[in-house]
């Protein structure tokens, strides 16, 4: 499949492992609840276990989302989250993947941005607000905002309409199936990222658009586009 550039009108972005490096995060995690029977692990390197152990639970989990939605329950496991994220009322310090402001610094000056992310509304605002990347956000969408989150299309819908744009006008970048199959249902195009959770042969089969090695590479798609009207810059 190949991107009809000349179609998209507005940008829409996940979060974990599409903006927020959320791999490293988890490693950091399990990495250190290895520590104490590091001696039984290969090497005695509990970290570089642990991303082997988180990278391959990738597979599992999108398998995860595609058996609760052929059972029709995806939406309800997007509020679980949402409900286990916001009763975690500890603080949180996030991870950018490097080149991801940049990257959206240039975008904006061509498109309106929108998030559309599965994580809840305090830890969204959290991470964008660390890395001054709020400015850059027309529309923000998080868990509770719809009815019904991703891999439904209600989100990516409703950040389009909050954009003015038509959601066949809209390109939905994510990592992992869930991302493109919410692309996919609301009409628009998708881009995989392989800087997170996602696996490139699944992100081909659900039908994205481009697979890019990350989400940084995206601006050098609009390279020759010029700035529009009222857009950033």
């Amino acid at each position: 499949m190949q991107l009809k550039i000349d179609q998209i009108k507005a940008l829409c972005f996940d979060v974990d492992g599409t903006l927020s490096d959320t791999d490293d995060r988890w490693v950091q995690r399990l990495g250190g609840l290895l520590q104490p029977v590091r001696w039984l692990l290969p090497r005695r390197d509990p970290f570089s276990t642990a991303r082997f152990w988180i990278m391959a639970a990738e597979s599992p989990g999108n398998l995860l989302y595609t058996l609760a939605d052929r059972f029709g329950v995806d939406g309800h496991i997007g509020q679980l989250f949402y409900r286990l994220n916001r009763e975690n009322r500890h603080p949180t310090k996030h991870w950018i993947i490097p080149g991801v402001k940049e990257c959206l610094a240039h975008l904006a000056r061509f498109f309106p941005l929108a998030i559309v992310s599965a994580r809840g509304e305090k830890s969204t605002l959290d991470f964008l607000d660390q890395f001054q990347l709020t400015p850059f956000f027309s529309a923000i969408a998080t868990a509770q905002t719809c009815e019904y989150t991703k891999p439904f299309p209600d989100p990516v819908i409703w950040a389009a309409n909050q954009m003015q744009v038509p959601p066949q006008n809209c390109l939905m970048i994510g990592d992992t199936t869930v991302d493109i199959k919410a692309g996919k249902r609301a009409g628009a195009q998708t881009v995989g990222v392989l800087c997170g959770f996602g696996v490139e042969k699944e992100l081909r089969e659900m039908g994205a658009d481009m697979i890019l090695p990350s989400t940084s590479h995206l601006q050098f798609i609009f390279d020759d586009k010029q700035p529009e009207s009222g857009s950033m810059g």
